[in-house]
């Protein structure tokens, strides 16, 4: 199997900065997307940004700018910069892989527990 861990969440102020790093382990064969989905208060949870083995990104029309997401294949791990940080940011952060388990042919999706990040003043 595949175990996601994430770090970095906690509580900035309106206009900051926080980094969140998810680091995959486990099982592995190999990994195809790593990205970043959250979920607010009395929210449905949404995509944040998803990038490629090979570098390729998608973010949330509503990011692009403020969010930047990185991997480091060789780390299994995924980033993701959040710069001008704002109230309505605030929420659980996941960490998504779709990763192929050794010795099976099946792909799958697999999540971390979620970071928190709180933007208030």
């Amino acid at each position: 199997q595949v175990q996601l861990v994430e770090s970095g969440g906690g509580l900035v102020q309106p206009g900051g900065s926080l980094r969140l790093s998810c680091t995959a382990s486990g099982s592995i064969f190999h990994i195809y997307d790593m990205g970043w989905h959250r979920q607010g208060p009395g929210k449905q949870r949404e995509l944040v940004a998803v990038a490629t083995r090979e570098g390729s990104t998608v973010y949330a029309d509503s990011l692009k700018g403020r969010f930047t997401i990185s991997r480091d294949n060789k780390k299994n791990t995924v980033y993701l910069q959040m710069n001008s940080l704002k109230p309505e940011d605030t929420a659980v952060y996941y960490c998504k892989a779709t990763a192929q388990v050794r010795a099976t042919p099946l792909v799958d999706d697999y999540w971390g527990r979620g970071t928190q990040v709180t933007v208030s003043s």
